[in-house]
């Protein structure tokens, strides 16, 4: 299983704010997981924004960043602050 969290401006595109996907050989790394879940359509479009940033099992990563089963995921957009 993958545990997938959304935080901020996507969780509220998306309307929940995790899910657990099963595990598919095709997620080799992070970015295969974000476009399995971009062909879903419609509000799913807001994963491919390009401030998207993530982690990987609570270190922020890169889409690049390898998977692996029971890896906990979570995508949130930039923060900036004054």
């Amino acid at each position: 299983m993958i545990h997938v969290h959304y935080f901020a401006r996507y969780r509220e595109a998306l309307g929940i704010d995790a899910e657990q996907l099963a595990w598919e050989e095709g997620f080799a790394r992070l970015d295969d997981l974000r476009r399995h879940l971009l062909a879903r359509g419609g509000d799913w479009a807001v994963l491919g924004e390009r401030n998207l940033m993530c982690a990987r099992n609570q270190e922020l990563c890169n889409l690049d960043e390898p998977l692996a089963d029971g890896d906990e995921i979570a995508f949130f957009p930039t923060v900036t602050g004054g």
